[in-house]
């Protein structure tokens, strides 16, 4: 069955991609490159990072498309391990956040845009960084409110601005 679906069902372009996730060292000049100088550049950041627009792998323009898909490398390298911690903190705090929101809503469809919100955020925070760590296949997905592009960004922050409403149209208590 799994010969089946490699030879039969995938196309030599997604057997290729595959191929390059698992193991990017056979392409390294290619379609491994990304994933390769993104390690490079994370790992070389260390603990407190080389500082902003310090980072070689960054600098030297080694990660394509690190305005966009590869941000996180650049974070990585130029603030290290605290300030992809940071990051990621400040992720966490918008989801608990929206988790409140969704908790606290007057109503099902108020808690349910609110949990729609939030799984849009996390699924693209996951896939991003899971992509530059090399834990995901390289994709086109920004992460959120940092990767340069208009209609990500513009996106992002209606979602929150909608769910920001629900929060203000809940039933306030009286004491």
């Amino acid at each position: 069955m799994g010969n089946f679906v490699w030879e039969h069902v995938l196309k030599a372009y997604q057997r290729d991609r595959l191929t390059l996730f698992l193991d990017p060292d056979k392409d390294p000049l290619g379609g491994g490159y990304h994933l390769i100088q993104s390690r490079i550049a994370i790992g070389a950041g260390q603990m407190f990072g080389r500082g902003l627009t310090l980072g070689t792998q960054t600098q030297g323009n080694f990660i394509p498309e690190q305005h966009t898909d590869f941000i996180f490398s650049a974070i990585g390298e130029e603030l290290g391990f605290v300030g992809c911690a940071l990051v990621l903190l400040i992720f966490w705090l918008v989801c608990l956040r929206l988790v409140i929101i969704a908790q606290n809503a007057k109503d099902n469809f108020g808690s349910l845009l609110a949990i729609g919100v939030l799984a849009m955020i996390v699924f693209q925070a996951l896939v991003n960084i899971g992509m530059t760590i090399g834990l995901a296949p390289v994709t086109g997905i920004p992460l959120p409110w940092l990767s340069y592009g208009r209609a990500a960004l513009l996106t992002n922050f209606m979602a929150l601005g909608i769910v920001e409403s629900v929060n203000n149209h809940r039933h306030r208590l009286k004491f």
